[in-house]
């Protein structure tokens, strides 16, 4: 008897890495025009955070989202070398992360409501810390005084977080709803 001691199956690499690329790539594309367009850090958080709870769900192992970020850094700086502000989302996946860990994977998916909760609240402190370390880190503070400061600034990504973790819960209960299954339940 053969026993497979891998802590990530293809699959859940398989996963992993469709979710940092969707991430990577669209923030890339979409993130500077939306920013440019209504002058709202969003549409960061949105994908990213979406991405992120979607990942988690499917492969439901402690260093899935923190995975999903760094790789979703990597490509994103690939296709936007200066985009340096991008470091704060590669933390806040760790956090989101560690605070997904700290919950439990299995608590948080075996009821739908309180995973649903569970990932809709850590989406909102994973992208407020987004904010607060891309203000502390990346801008100055000229444009900083311009959105109220760091705890403005911490509080437009909250928002987006809100926006990313609403969008990722509704999707995830859609998936459950249509029988698709996450890598091991």
């Amino acid at each position: 008897m053969v026993m497979n001691m891998a802590y990530l199956k293809t699959k859940d690499i398989a996963a992993i890495t469709v979710f940092a690329a969707l991430w990577g790539v669209l923030n890339s594309l979409i993130s500077p025009i939306f920013f440019q367009i209504f002058h709202l850090p969003f549409m960061c958080d949105l994908i990213g955070f979406s991405s992120i709870i979607l990942a988690t769900w499917y492969v439901r192992k402690l260093g899935t989202a923190t995975m999903v970020g760094v790789i979703a850094t990597i490509i994103n700086f690939v296709l936007m070398p200066t985009a340096m502000h991008f470091l704060g989302f590669t933390a806040a996946s760790a956090v989101f992360d560690v605070l997904a860990f700290t919950i439990g994977h299995k608590r948080m998916f075996n009821k739908k409501l309180v995973g649903s909760i569970s990932l809709f609240t850590i989406s909102v402190l994973s992208a407020a810390t987004a904010g607060i370390i891309i203000a502390s880190f990346f801008m100055t503070s000229a444009a900083l005084k311009n959105w109220g400061g760091t705890v403005g600034w911490a509080g437009l990504h909250a928002v987006g977080g809100v926006i990313g973790g609403t969008i990722g819960v509704v999707l995830m209960n859609a998936l459950i709803l249509r029988g698709i299954q996450p890598s091991e339940k």
